[in-house]
């Protein structure tokens, strides 16, 4: 099947963005629900090893229109990068253009990885725009200096204590006691006050608990960001209940890092994504 992929210029105020609209093809009927996907990160709109392109071809394959655009800064597209606590208008000209020009195109899910994943949620707070149909995250960004170490301490020093080889390598000086050290500040930053880490997570709480749709998270097993996201939900009291939400999809994948970057990982984001847009 040969799908068709248009160029597409956003405008918004004060600045230009450059996206791709993958689009089903002729044989495929189109469905009114189109995917936005939420770059995050010093990336452009290929994504890491491509994950994006991928993504996206193989959800309109299936029926879906997706849009991946530039955030100002990055690629084809001129200006200043924005902070991802500060994209809210750039989602909203991305959804802007992607319906003017697309018109069947009716709800939209935003799909985000990491801070694109964070920033979707913070643009939920921010404008309770209806058209949103639903969210898919994977591994959101909720980094502090609590969270970190939190992870750090419980899904590293934890495991590395209980080896008896790490003993060993401790007694015969190979391995410096720096390593103790750096487990002692990790304690030390898990007894820091969570007052003092910044609002982004916050509001990306009331984002969650407000949100009245279908939300699908999307957990990698072997990344430090996943870890943090579950360890913050499951501590901070705007989070409460979280993993409760009704109609949350969660799922951990397994064997999977950050980016997903095995073709395993791949495809198992790609089907996960794809069978929730047809059940929601």
């Amino acid at each position: 099947m040969t799908i068709n992929e248009q160029a597409l210029w956003l405008h918004g105020e004060g600045f230009d963005m450059l996206g791709i609209v993958s689009l089903p093809p002729a044989s495929t009927p189109t469905q009114r629900t189109g995917v936005v996907i939420v770059v995050g990160g010093a990336q452009y709109r290929a994504g890491s090893h491509r994950q994006f392109v991928q993504l996206a071809r193989f959800l309109a394959e299936g029926g879906f229109p997706v849009l991946r655009f530039d955030l100002p800064g990055m690629g084809d597209s001129p200006g200043e990068l924005p902070s991802f606590e500060d994209t809210a208008p750039h989602i909203a000209t991305a959804i802007n253009g992607f319906q003017r020009q697309h018109p069947g195109v009716e709800r939209v899910v935003l799909w985000g990885l990491c801070d694109g994943a964070s920033a979707s949620l913070l643009y939920v707070d921010a404008t309770h725009d209806p058209r949103i149909a639903g969210l898919a995250l994977l591994n959101p960004w909720v980094r502090s200096e609590v969270s970190l170490a939190r992870a750090r301490v419980k899904h590293y020093y934890r495991q590395r204590l209980r080896e008896p080889d790490f003993w060993r390598k401790l007694l015969k000086g190979l391995v410096g006691w720096q390593a103790l050290r750096e487990l002692a500040r990790n304690l030390h930053g898990m007894r820091q006050s969570t007052r003092e880490m910044t609002s982004f997570q916050d509001r990306m709480a009331q984002g969650w608990q407000a949100f009245p749709g279908p939300i699908l998270l999307l957990l990698s097993e072997n990344d430090l960001t996943a870890q943090e996201f579950a360890e913050h939900a499951g501590r901070s009291s705007p989070w409460s209940s979280w993993s409760s939400k009704h109609q949350l999809t969660r799922l951990v994948l397994f064997g999977a890092d950050h980016t997903c970057s095995s073709p395993e990982a791949v495809m198992a984001v790609e089907a996960q994504t794809r069978d929730w847009l047809r059940q929601s």
